[in-house]
C-alpha cells in the first residue's frame, strides 16, 4: 500500500516538474491500461453470454437417484463452444417465495459439471441435496442453480 502510495506521489511530482516529457509517458499508460480493462470486459461479457446458452434443471427425484445423491440435474450445452468447466450453486425456493432455504455453510458440497460438453450435448447426474434451513421438507420446494461460473474452449 506505502509502495503504491509513493508510485503516485513520485509520478504526480514528475508531471508537474516535467510535463511535457511525462505527459505523453502516462497518456500512453493509461492507453495501455485501458485496452486491458476493454480486453477483460469483452472476455467476460463474452463468457458471460455463453453460460446463458446453457439449459440447466434440477428436480427432487429419489425415485431415480440413489438416497444420498438425490437431486436430478440435466444439463444441455447449447452454446456454439465446448463447455470446458462449470460451478454453480443450489438455491431452494418454496412455492412464491424468493427466500433462498439452504443454509449456507463453509462445509456446503460444492458443485461441478463435466470436463468438456460439446454444443448441443447432455450431461445427466444425480446430486446430493444441499444443508436446508430447518422445517422444509426437499419434496416441496423448488431447486435452481444460481452463481453459475464457467469457461468455454475457444
Amino acid at each position: 500500500m506505502i509502495i503504491s502510495v509513493l508510485l503516485i506521489l513520485a509520478w504526480l511530482v514528475l508531471l508537474l516538474k516535467y510535463p511535457l516529457k511525462a505527459l505523453p509517458v502516462s497518456l500512453g499508460a493509461l492507453l495501455g491500461l485501458g485496452l486491458i480493462a476493454a480486453w477483460v470486459l469483452w472476455q467476460e461479457h463474452r463468457e458471460t453470454s455463453r453460460l446463458a446458452h446453457l439449459e440447466l434443471e434440477l428436480l427432487y427425484a429419489p425415485a431415480h437417484c440413489p438416497v444420498a445423491r438425490p437431486l436430478s440435474l440435466k444439463l444441455l450445452n447449447q452454446s456454439e463452444r465446448p463447455l470446458q468447466d462449470l460451478r454453480w450453486e443450489i438455491a431452494a425456493y418454496a412455492p412464491g417465495s424468493a427466500l433462498n432455504l439452504v443454509q449456507s455453510n463453509y462445509d456446503a458440497p460444492r458443485y461441478r459439471g463435466p470436463g468438456d460438453l460439446l454444443p448441443g450435448k447432455h450431461w445427466q447426474t444425480c446430486l446430493p441435496l444441499p444443508p436446508l434451513r430447518p422445517g422444509y421438507r426437499p419434496e416441496t420446494l423448488e431447486f435452481r442453480a444460481e452463481r453459475l461460473q464457467g469457461h468455454f474452449k475457444p
